[in-house]
């Protein structure tokens, strides 16, 4: 049996959104030292639920983007439905609006900038490329052949409010993962192969 192992990685507009907003979210709560990037100084009114809410939409959209091609469904979801994340997220008022608005226009500047897509993906180059090897080589040593291309979204922070479980051939990992828990994404990964 050879190789077979098909693999992508991708920072995903869309997940690394709604990391930018749980952070945002839970920065609220937090002293200045615990809080996590980006620091947001203006309280921003989220809905009740927020992170019921927050829950479903991660899993909703995780699962649109695990689907077929996961960068044009991606960024379709993240262009065309800008509303979704703050109807579904924020109280509806028009100063909610404006600030809604400030944060992804300010994601969106950062992302699409050299420190954010950019360094996500290039942050974990070597690693990934170590990845693959050790992966394609497990994968042989215990007989499964990968039928698909496996797609791994990078996110550039923990998801604490969803569940970014891996699923079939599909796999959200924070870049953290490959530096302080790189032994674990291995049998992690296998996890894909169903």
């Amino acid at each position: 049996m050879g190789n077979s192992l098909l693999m992508t990685i991708s920072a995903s507009y869309t997940l690394n959104f709604l990391i930018y907003i749980q952070n945002i979210y839970l920065n609220q709560s937090q002293s200045i030292k615990e809080c996590k990037y980006p620091f947001f100084p203006s309280k921003i009114t989220y809905n009740d639920d927020f992170e019921l809410k927050y829950k479903e939409l991660w899993d909703e959209v995780a699962e649109i983007i695990s689907k077929s091609k996961p960068q044009s469904n991606d960024m379709k979801i993240f262009y065309e439905e800008m509303d979704l994340f703050y109807q579904r997220l924020f109280v509806i008022n028009s100063e909610n609006f404006k600030k809604y608005t400030e944060i992804y226009e300010s994601y969106l500047v950062w992302w699409e900038s050299t420190a954010g897509q950019f360094c996500v993906e290039k942050s974990i180059d070597e690693r990934g490329q170590k990845l693959y090897v050790e992966l394609a080589k497990s994968l042989k040593q215990n007989g499964i052949e990968s039928q698909r291309t496996l797609n791994i979204c990078l996110v550039y922070d923990e998801c604490l409010l969803a569940n970014a479980e891996v699923s079939s051939y599909f796999a959200v990992l924070p870049i953290n993962n490959f530096f302080s828990d790189y032994r674990n994404l291995v049998p992690k990964l296998i996890g894909c192969f169903y």
